[in-house]
Protein backbone atom coordinates (compact mmCIF):
# COMPACT_ATOMS: atom_id res chain seq x y z
CA UNK A 1 0.00 0.00 0.00
CA UNK A 2 1.42 3.40 -0.65
CA UNK A 3 -1.30 5.20 1.72
CA UNK A 4 -2.71 3.51 4.59
CA UNK A 5 -6.35 4.41 4.57
CA UNK A 6 -7.51 6.05 7.62
CA UNK A 7 -11.18 8.11 8.55
CA UNK A 8 -9.85 11.60 10.03
CA UNK A 9 -12.38 13.67 12.37
CA UNK A 10 -12.41 16.91 11.45
CA UNK A 11 -15.09 18.20 12.98
CA UNK A 12 -14.61 21.59 14.69
CA UNK A 13 -11.32 21.43 13.58
CA UNK A 14 -9.69 24.33 11.38
CA UNK A 15 -8.43 23.24 8.01
CA UNK A 16 -6.29 25.43 5.54
CA UNK A 17 -7.69 25.56 2.03
CA UNK A 18 -5.05 27.66 -0.14
CA UNK A 19 -6.78 27.95 -3.42
CA UNK A 20 -9.90 29.12 -4.83
CA UNK A 21 -11.50 27.46 -7.65
CA UNK A 22 -13.45 24.60 -9.32
CA UNK A 23 -10.93 22.21 -7.65
CA UNK A 24 -11.01 24.30 -4.48
CA UNK A 25 -14.97 24.06 -4.70
CA UNK A 26 -14.93 20.43 -4.41
CA UNK A 27 -12.11 20.33 -1.42
CA UNK A 28 -14.44 22.77 0.39
CA UNK A 29 -17.74 21.05 0.00
CA UNK A 30 -16.07 17.78 1.65
CA UNK A 31 -14.48 19.40 4.35
CA UNK A 32 -17.88 20.78 4.94
CA UNK A 33 -19.82 17.83 5.16
CA UNK A 34 -17.37 16.53 7.22
CA UNK A 35 -18.22 19.92 9.91
CA UNK A 36 -14.37 21.24 9.32
CA UNK A 37 -13.66 25.13 10.03
CA UNK A 38 -12.69 25.99 6.70
CA UNK A 39 -9.54 28.90 6.41
CA UNK A 40 -9.11 29.75 2.50
CA UNK A 41 -6.49 31.51 1.38
CA UNK A 42 -6.33 32.25 -2.72
CA UNK A 43 -5.71 34.99 -5.03
CA UNK A 44 -9.22 35.17 -6.06
CA UNK A 45 -11.82 33.59 -4.41
CA UNK A 46 -15.02 32.21 -5.89
CA UNK A 47 -18.60 33.11 -4.14
CA UNK A 48 -19.18 29.78 -3.35
CA UNK A 49 -15.80 29.12 -1.46
CA UNK A 50 -16.41 31.92 0.15
CA UNK A 51 -19.43 31.32 1.17
CA UNK A 52 -18.59 27.72 3.23
CA UNK A 53 -15.78 29.88 4.45
CA UNK A 54 -18.19 32.04 6.19
CA UNK A 55 -20.64 29.15 7.13
CA UNK A 56 -17.86 27.34 8.88
CA UNK A 57 -16.53 29.88 11.07
CA UNK A 58 -13.57 30.44 9.18
CA UNK A 59 -11.66 33.32 8.02
CA UNK A 60 -10.73 34.30 4.33
CA UNK A 61 -7.56 35.25 3.40
CA UNK A 62 -7.43 37.24 0.14
CA UNK A 63 -3.74 37.95 -1.83
CA UNK A 64 -0.47 35.54 -2.10
CA UNK A 65 0.26 33.03 -0.19
CA UNK A 66 3.71 33.93 -0.02
CA UNK A 67 3.20 37.29 0.81
CA UNK A 68 0.31 36.90 3.21
CA UNK A 69 2.78 33.58 4.81
CA UNK A 70 -0.48 32.65 7.52
CA UNK A 71 0.93 30.48 10.22
CA UNK A 72 0.41 26.79 10.08
CA UNK A 73 0.66 26.34 14.24
CA UNK A 74 -3.60 25.88 14.39
CA UNK A 75 -4.23 23.52 11.64
CA UNK A 76 -4.96 20.08 11.69
CA UNK A 77 -4.83 19.89 7.89
CA UNK A 78 -3.51 21.82 4.59
CA UNK A 79 -5.17 21.31 0.83
CA UNK A 80 -3.62 22.76 -1.79
CA UNK A 81 -5.81 23.37 -4.75
CA UNK A 82 -3.54 25.34 -7.33
CA UNK A 83 -2.03 25.35 -10.42
CA UNK A 84 1.14 26.99 -9.07
CA UNK A 85 3.65 24.79 -8.73
CA UNK A 86 6.16 26.59 -6.58
CA UNK A 87 3.37 27.22 -4.48
CA UNK A 88 2.51 23.72 -3.89
CA UNK A 89 6.18 22.49 -3.36
CA UNK A 90 7.25 25.11 -0.53
CA UNK A 91 3.33 24.60 1.17
CA UNK A 92 4.45 20.84 0.87
CA UNK A 93 7.73 21.13 2.22
CA UNK A 94 6.81 22.98 5.21
CA UNK A 95 3.77 20.85 6.04
CA UNK A 96 5.84 17.77 6.17
CA UNK A 97 8.65 19.82 8.06
CA UNK A 98 5.71 20.42 10.76
CA UNK A 99 4.39 16.45 10.46
CA UNK A 100 1.15 18.59 9.18
CA UNK A 101 -1.18 16.67 7.17
CA UNK A 102 -1.24 17.59 3.25
CA UNK A 103 -2.94 17.01 0.27
CA UNK A 104 -1.64 18.42 -3.01
CA UNK A 105 -4.37 17.85 -5.52
CA UNK A 106 -3.04 16.40 -8.39
CA UNK A 107 0.38 15.71 -7.01
CA UNK A 108 0.74 12.62 -5.11
CA UNK A 109 4.13 12.87 -4.63
CA UNK A 110 3.56 15.96 -2.40
CA UNK A 111 0.99 14.31 -0.40
CA UNK A 112 1.32 13.15 3.07
CA UNK A 113 -2.55 12.34 3.12
CA UNK A 114 -4.97 12.10 -0.35
CA UNK A 115 -8.61 12.21 -0.21
CA UNK A 116 -10.53 9.45 -1.56
CA UNK A 117 -13.45 8.95 -3.36
CA UNK A 118 -16.54 8.50 -1.15
CA UNK A 119 -19.78 6.77 -0.73
CA UNK A 120 -21.79 9.02 1.81
CA UNK A 121 -24.32 6.27 3.89
CA UNK A 122 -23.10 8.36 6.87
CA UNK A 123 -22.70 6.88 9.20
CA UNK A 124 -21.47 4.38 7.02
CA UNK A 125 -18.38 5.32 4.86
CA UNK A 126 -17.03 3.51 2.28
CA UNK A 127 -13.63 5.19 0.38
CA UNK A 128 -11.84 4.40 -3.14
CA UNK A 129 -8.72 5.56 -3.81
CA UNK A 130 -5.46 4.85 -5.90
CA UNK A 131 -2.93 6.21 -4.47
CA UNK A 132 -3.50 9.67 -6.48
CA UNK A 133 -2.33 6.81 -9.39
CA UNK A 134 -5.21 6.62 -10.83
CA UNK A 135 -8.27 9.06 -9.66
CA UNK A 136 -10.86 8.52 -12.79
CA UNK A 137 -10.76 4.85 -11.93
CA UNK A 138 -11.01 5.85 -8.25
CA UNK A 139 -14.15 7.21 -8.79
CA UNK A 140 -15.55 4.45 -11.25
CA UNK A 141 -15.34 2.33 -8.76
CA UNK A 142 -16.97 4.65 -6.31
CA UNK A 143 -19.87 4.34 -8.67
CA UNK A 144 -19.61 0.96 -9.05
CA UNK A 145 -20.33 1.24 -4.89
CA UNK A 146 -22.97 3.60 -5.12
CA UNK A 147 -25.10 1.15 -7.03
CA UNK A 148 -24.29 -1.56 -4.88
CA UNK A 149 -25.30 0.21 -1.39
CA UNK A 150 -28.28 1.81 -1.20
CA UNK A 151 -29.07 4.80 0.75
CA UNK A 152 -30.86 2.97 3.66
CA UNK A 153 -27.61 1.25 4.52
CA UNK A 154 -26.81 4.44 6.58
CA UNK A 155 -30.24 3.57 8.31
CA UNK A 156 -28.99 0.04 8.70
CA UNK A 157 -25.69 1.55 10.55
CA UNK A 158 -27.78 3.76 12.62
CA UNK A 159 -30.10 0.33 13.50
CA UNK A 160 -26.75 -1.49 14.61
CA UNK A 161 -25.30 1.36 16.98
CA UNK A 162 -28.29 1.87 18.71
CA UNK A 163 -28.35 -1.92 20.11
CA UNK A 164 -24.60 -1.72 20.46
CA UNK A 165 -24.44 -1.24 24.21
CA UNK A 166 -26.79 -4.08 24.73
CA UNK A 167 -25.33 -6.31 22.44
CA UNK A 168 -21.45 -5.58 24.50
CA UNK A 169 -23.89 -6.38 27.80
CA UNK A 170 -25.49 -9.78 26.60
CA UNK A 171 -22.51 -11.34 24.50
CA UNK A 172 -19.23 -10.24 26.67
CA UNK A 173 -16.77 -12.34 24.53
CA UNK A 174 -15.84 -10.28 21.48
CA UNK A 175 -15.72 -13.06 19.06
CA UNK A 176 -18.89 -14.20 19.56
CA UNK A 177 -20.33 -10.65 20.08
CA UNK A 178 -19.34 -10.82 16.29
CA UNK A 179 -20.45 -13.58 14.57
CA UNK A 180 -24.02 -12.36 16.40
CA UNK A 181 -23.46 -9.59 14.72
CA UNK A 182 -22.81 -11.17 11.30
CA UNK A 183 -25.49 -13.11 11.84
CA UNK A 184 -28.03 -10.54 12.31
CA UNK A 185 -26.69 -8.21 9.41
CA UNK A 186 -27.18 -11.68 7.31
CA UNK A 187 -30.65 -12.20 7.96
CA UNK A 188 -34.32 -11.16 7.96
CA UNK A 189 -33.06 -8.08 10.91
CA UNK A 190 -31.05 -6.30 7.95
CA UNK A 191 -33.78 -6.98 5.31
CA UNK A 192 -36.30 -5.42 7.40
CA UNK A 193 -34.21 -2.41 8.39
CA UNK A 194 -33.37 -1.86 4.51
CA UNK A 195 -37.04 -2.33 3.25
CA UNK A 196 -37.98 0.40 6.03
CA UNK A 197 -39.59 -1.68 8.53
CA UNK A 198 -37.71 -1.02 11.50
CA UNK A 199 -39.85 -1.94 13.94
CA UNK A 200 -40.41 -5.77 12.74
CA UNK A 201 -36.54 -5.73 13.00
CA UNK A 202 -36.65 -4.63 16.38
CA UNK A 203 -38.71 -7.24 17.72
CA UNK A 204 -36.49 -9.88 15.67
CA UNK A 205 -33.43 -7.81 17.76
CA UNK A 206 -35.48 -8.36 20.93
CA UNK A 207 -35.91 -12.08 19.72
CA UNK A 208 -31.79 -12.14 19.10
CA UNK A 209 -30.97 -11.55 22.27
CA UNK A 210 -33.04 -13.38 24.05
CA UNK A 211 -30.72 -16.48 22.89
CA UNK A 212 -27.34 -14.53 21.60
CA UNK A 213 -25.46 -18.21 21.21
CA UNK A 214 -27.81 -19.32 19.06
CA UNK A 215 -26.72 -21.23 15.85
CA UNK A 216 -23.07 -21.51 16.85
CA UNK A 217 -21.95 -24.47 15.64
CA UNK A 218 -18.61 -25.07 13.60
CA UNK A 219 -18.78 -25.80 9.33
CA UNK A 220 -15.79 -26.41 6.98
CA UNK A 221 -16.03 -24.75 4.03
CA UNK A 222 -13.99 -27.39 1.58
CA UNK A 223 -13.37 -24.30 -1.64
CA UNK A 224 -11.43 -24.41 -4.92
CA UNK A 225 -9.14 -21.79 -5.45
CA UNK A 226 -8.40 -22.30 -9.08
CA UNK A 227 -5.30 -22.09 -11.14
CA UNK A 228 -4.47 -18.95 -9.88
CA UNK A 229 -6.25 -15.90 -11.35
CA UNK A 230 -8.62 -14.80 -8.67
CA UNK A 231 -10.88 -13.37 -10.97
CA UNK A 232 -11.37 -16.91 -11.49
CA UNK A 233 -13.20 -17.30 -8.16
CA UNK A 234 -16.80 -18.13 -8.04
CA UNK A 235 -19.26 -15.92 -5.92
CA UNK A 236 -19.85 -18.25 -3.74
CA UNK A 237 -16.36 -19.03 -2.91
CA UNK A 238 -15.80 -15.59 -2.36
CA UNK A 239 -19.03 -15.33 0.09
CA UNK A 240 -17.22 -17.85 2.37
CA UNK A 241 -13.75 -16.76 2.31
CA UNK A 242 -15.36 -13.67 3.70
CA UNK A 243 -17.13 -15.78 6.74
CA UNK A 244 -14.32 -17.89 7.69
CA UNK A 245 -12.49 -17.79 11.06
CA UNK A 246 -10.06 -20.26 10.12
CA UNK A 247 -7.73 -20.69 7.12
CA UNK A 248 -6.03 -23.81 5.81
CA UNK A 249 -4.48 -23.04 2.82
CA UNK A 250 -1.63 -24.73 0.38
CA UNK A 251 0.58 -23.96 -1.54
CA UNK A 252 -0.96 -23.90 -4.65
CA UNK A 253 -2.84 -21.05 -3.47
CA UNK A 254 -1.89 -17.56 -4.67
CA UNK A 255 -0.76 -14.49 -2.59
CA UNK A 256 -3.49 -12.91 -4.31
CA UNK A 257 -6.82 -15.09 -3.78
CA UNK A 258 -5.27 -14.93 -0.08
CA UNK A 259 -5.46 -11.08 -0.33
CA UNK A 260 -9.30 -11.58 -0.93
CA UNK A 261 -10.13 -13.87 2.59
CA UNK A 262 -11.26 -12.48 5.53
CA UNK A 263 -8.58 -10.35 7.23
CA UNK A 264 -8.92 -10.66 10.66
CA UNK A 265 -9.00 -15.03 9.82
CA UNK A 266 -6.13 -17.05 11.58
CA UNK A 267 -4.45 -18.61 8.72
CA UNK A 268 -2.34 -21.86 9.24
CA UNK A 269 -0.24 -22.92 5.74
CA UNK A 270 -0.05 -26.55 5.10
CA UNK A 271 2.00 -26.80 2.23
CA UNK A 272 2.22 -29.34 0.45
CA UNK A 273 4.99 -29.56 -2.51
CA UNK A 274 5.49 -33.72 -3.94
CA UNK A 275 8.70 -34.10 -1.46
CA UNK A 276 7.58 -31.54 0.97
CA UNK A 277 4.71 -32.06 2.67
CA UNK A 278 4.35 -28.86 5.73
CA UNK A 279 1.55 -30.96 7.34
CA UNK A 280 0.66 -34.92 6.69
CA UNK A 281 -2.71 -35.36 5.62
CA UNK A 282 -3.91 -36.68 8.12
CA UNK A 283 -3.05 -33.90 10.24
CA UNK A 284 -4.98 -31.54 7.85
CA UNK A 285 -8.15 -33.93 8.34
CA UNK A 286 -7.80 -33.74 12.26
CA UNK A 287 -7.39 -29.82 12.37
CA UNK A 288 -10.39 -29.50 10.21
CA UNK A 289 -11.72 -31.28 12.50
CA UNK A 290 -10.73 -30.06 15.66
CA UNK A 291 -11.32 -25.87 14.81
CA UNK A 292 -14.92 -26.78 13.29
CA UNK A 293 -16.11 -28.76 16.79
CA UNK A 294 -14.42 -25.63 18.27
CA UNK A 295 -17.27 -23.77 16.96
CA UNK A 296 -15.00 -22.08 14.11
CA UNK A 297 -16.22 -21.56 10.83
CA UNK A 298 -13.26 -22.84 8.67
CA UNK A 299 -12.28 -22.69 5.09
CA UNK A 300 -10.11 -25.06 3.41
CA UNK A 301 -8.47 -23.06 0.25
CA UNK A 302 -7.19 -25.74 -1.98
CA UNK A 303 -5.74 -24.65 -5.50
CA UNK A 304 -7.86 -25.57 -8.73
CA UNK A 305 -10.66 -28.03 -7.56
CA UNK A 306 -10.89 -30.03 -4.47
CA UNK A 307 -12.18 -32.76 -5.69
CA UNK A 308 -9.85 -33.03 -8.86
CA UNK A 309 -6.58 -34.89 -7.72
CA UNK A 310 -7.04 -32.50 -4.56
CA UNK A 311 -8.06 -34.99 -2.15
CA UNK A 312 -10.72 -33.10 -1.02
CA UNK A 313 -12.81 -36.06 -0.51
CA UNK A 314 -10.38 -37.45 1.91
CA UNK A 315 -10.41 -34.53 4.29
CA UNK A 316 -14.54 -33.92 4.89
CA UNK A 317 -14.29 -38.17 5.03
CA UNK A 318 -13.78 -37.06 8.84
CA UNK A 319 -16.12 -34.78 9.08
CA UNK A 320 -18.99 -36.54 7.75
CA UNK A 321 -18.22 -39.55 10.26
CA UNK A 322 -17.78 -36.92 12.81
CA UNK A 323 -21.35 -35.05 12.17
CA UNK A 324 -19.56 -32.15 11.04
CA UNK A 325 -21.39 -29.69 8.23
CA UNK A 326 -19.58 -28.70 5.71
CA UNK A 327 -20.04 -27.18 1.92
CA UNK A 328 -17.73 -28.02 -1.02
CA UNK A 329 -17.80 -25.15 -3.77
CA UNK A 330 -16.04 -26.34 -7.03
CA UNK A 331 -12.91 -24.30 -8.43
CA UNK A 332 -11.76 -24.05 -12.00
CA UNK A 333 -9.64 -26.83 -11.87
CA UNK A 334 -5.88 -26.67 -13.82
CA UNK A 335 -6.28 -28.61 -16.61
CA UNK A 336 -9.73 -26.36 -17.97
CA UNK A 337 -7.91 -23.26 -16.54
CA UNK A 338 -4.30 -23.35 -17.23
CA UNK A 339 -4.92 -24.49 -21.42
CA UNK A 340 -7.72 -21.76 -21.71
CA UNK A 341 -4.66 -18.94 -20.44
CA UNK A 342 -2.18 -21.46 -23.15
CA UNK A 343 -4.26 -21.11 -25.61
CA UNK A 344 -4.74 -24.66 -26.28
CA UNK A 345 -8.17 -26.51 -26.22
CA UNK A 346 -8.55 -29.45 -24.50
CA UNK A 347 -10.75 -30.98 -27.06
CA UNK A 348 -11.51 -30.48 -30.55
CA UNK A 349 -13.80 -31.73 -33.08
CA UNK A 350 -10.86 -32.24 -35.81
CA UNK A 351 -8.13 -34.13 -34.19
CA UNK A 352 -9.69 -34.42 -29.91
CA UNK A 353 -12.57 -36.10 -28.76
CA UNK A 354 -11.85 -36.90 -25.61
CA UNK A 355 -9.54 -35.67 -22.58
CA UNK A 356 -7.99 -37.87 -19.68
CA UNK A 357 -6.95 -36.29 -16.36
CA UNK A 358 -3.42 -37.95 -15.02
CA UNK A 359 -1.94 -37.28 -12.11
CA UNK A 360 1.91 -37.18 -12.45
CA UNK A 361 2.59 -38.68 -9.58
CA UNK A 362 0.52 -41.54 -7.79
CA UNK A 363 0.82 -42.55 -4.40
CA UNK A 364 3.46 -44.65 -4.25
CA UNK A 365 5.46 -42.36 -6.19
CA UNK A 366 5.86 -44.34 -9.11
CA UNK A 367 5.03 -43.57 -12.49
CA UNK A 368 2.58 -46.92 -13.05
CA UNK A 369 0.20 -46.76 -15.64
CA UNK A 370 -1.75 -48.85 -18.40
CA UNK A 371 0.20 -46.73 -21.12
CA UNK A 372 -1.42 -48.58 -23.63
CA UNK A 373 -4.49 -46.65 -23.15
CA UNK A 374 -2.86 -43.27 -23.46
CA UNK A 375 -1.50 -44.29 -26.89
CA UNK A 376 -4.68 -43.43 -28.92
CA UNK A 377 -4.56 -40.24 -31.30
CA UNK A 378 -8.13 -39.10 -30.70
CA UNK A 379 -7.55 -37.95 -27.48
CA UNK A 380 -5.75 -35.52 -25.13
CA UNK A 381 -4.05 -36.32 -22.36
CA UNK A 382 -3.59 -33.65 -19.12
CA UNK A 383 -0.68 -34.46 -16.66
CA UNK A 384 -1.31 -32.83 -13.48
CA UNK A 385 1.80 -32.42 -11.69
CA UNK A 386 4.20 -33.45 -14.20
CA UNK A 387 7.43 -31.65 -14.47
CA UNK A 388 9.85 -34.32 -12.20
CA UNK A 389 7.92 -37.26 -14.54
CA UNK A 390 7.97 -35.43 -17.66
CA UNK A 391 11.01 -37.47 -19.26
CA UNK A 392 9.83 -41.19 -17.74
CA UNK A 393 5.98 -39.73 -19.30
CA UNK A 394 7.57 -38.94 -22.87
CA UNK A 395 9.50 -41.98 -22.63
CA UNK A 396 6.74 -44.50 -22.12
CA UNK A 397 4.38 -42.96 -24.32
CA UNK A 398 6.68 -43.47 -26.97
CA UNK A 399 7.76 -46.68 -26.36
CA UNK A 400 4.05 -48.06 -26.26
CA UNK A 401 3.19 -46.78 -29.63
CA UNK A 402 3.13 -42.79 -29.48
CA UNK A 403 4.27 -40.73 -32.12
CA UNK A 404 7.40 -39.22 -30.87
CA UNK A 405 5.91 -36.24 -32.86
CA UNK A 406 2.93 -35.58 -30.86
CA UNK A 407 2.93 -32.07 -30.16
CA UNK A 408 2.79 -31.73 -26.33
CA UNK A 409 3.40 -28.54 -24.30
CA UNK A 410 3.91 -27.82 -20.78
CA UNK A 411 2.31 -24.75 -18.82
CA UNK A 412 3.87 -23.24 -16.03
CA UNK A 413 2.66 -21.52 -13.30
CA UNK A 414 -1.00 -20.76 -15.63
CA UNK A 415 -3.45 -18.20 -15.64
CA UNK A 416 -0.52 -16.13 -13.05
CA UNK A 417 1.60 -13.20 -14.35
CA UNK A 418 4.60 -15.40 -14.42
CA UNK A 419 2.71 -18.19 -16.75
CA UNK A 420 5.19 -19.73 -19.41
CA UNK A 421 3.91 -21.70 -22.16
CA UNK A 422 6.64 -24.10 -23.61
CA UNK A 423 5.94 -26.18 -26.38
CA UNK A 424 7.47 -28.93 -28.24
CA UNK A 425 6.51 -32.53 -29.07
CA UNK A 426 7.29 -35.79 -26.96
CA UNK A 427 11.03 -36.83 -28.39
CA UNK A 428 11.94 -33.37 -27.17
CA UNK A 429 9.85 -31.35 -24.96
CA UNK A 430 12.02 -32.62 -22.23
CA UNK A 431 15.36 -30.71 -23.91
CA UNK A 432 13.33 -27.55 -24.36
CA UNK A 433 12.35 -27.79 -20.52
CA UNK A 434 15.87 -28.79 -19.41
CA UNK A 435 17.15 -25.44 -21.43
CA UNK A 436 15.03 -22.85 -19.45
CA UNK A 437 14.52 -22.45 -15.59
CA UNK A 438 10.97 -24.17 -15.08
CA UNK A 439 9.21 -23.91 -11.90
CA UNK A 440 6.09 -25.54 -10.38
CA UNK A 441 3.28 -25.52 -10.80
CA UNK A 442 3.39 -27.36 -13.94
CA UNK A 443 0.43 -28.85 -16.36
CA UNK A 444 1.35 -31.32 -19.19
CA UNK A 445 -0.94 -31.43 -22.13
CA UNK A 446 0.11 -33.70 -24.73
CA UNK A 447 -2.05 -34.26 -27.74
CA UNK A 448 -2.95 -32.47 -31.63
CA UNK A 449 -4.49 -29.88 -29.87
CA UNK A 450 -1.45 -28.28 -29.15
CA UNK A 451 -0.54 -27.62 -32.43
CA UNK A 452 -3.59 -25.14 -32.35
CA UNK A 453 -1.66 -22.89 -29.23
CA UNK A 454 0.55 -20.58 -31.68
CA UNK A 455 -3.11 -19.29 -33.32
CA UNK A 456 -5.03 -19.13 -30.38
CA UNK A 457 -2.99 -18.01 -27.65
CA UNK A 458 -4.34 -14.59 -26.15
CA UNK A 459 -2.84 -14.31 -22.46
CA UNK A 460 -0.03 -12.36 -23.11
CA UNK A 461 1.71 -11.85 -19.47
CA UNK A 462 4.71 -10.11 -18.57
CA UNK A 463 7.42 -12.12 -17.58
Amino acid sequence: MDFLPLFFDIKGKSVLLVGAGEIALRKARLLSRAGACIDVCALEVDDAVKLMCEQSGGKLSVGDWFELKPSLDDYSLVIAATDNSALNEALSAECHERKLPVNVVDKPELCSVITPAIVDRSPLLIAAASGGQAPVLARKVKRMLDSSFPGAYGNLAKFASRFRSRVKDAIPDMEQRRRFWERCLDGDISEKVLAGNEQAAEKLMQEALAEPNADEGGEVYLVGAGPGDPDLLTFKALRLMQKAEVVLYDRLVSQPILDMVRKDADFVYVGKERSDHAVPQKKINELLLEHAQKGKRVLRLKGGDPFIFGRGAEEIELLSEHGVPFQVVPGITAASGCASYAGIPLTHRDCSQSVRFITGHVKDGVLDFRWKEFVEDSQTLVFYMGLTGLPKICEQLIKHGKDPRTPAALVERGTQPTQRVHVGCLENLQQIVESEEVHAPTLLIIGEVVSLQEKLHWYKPEC
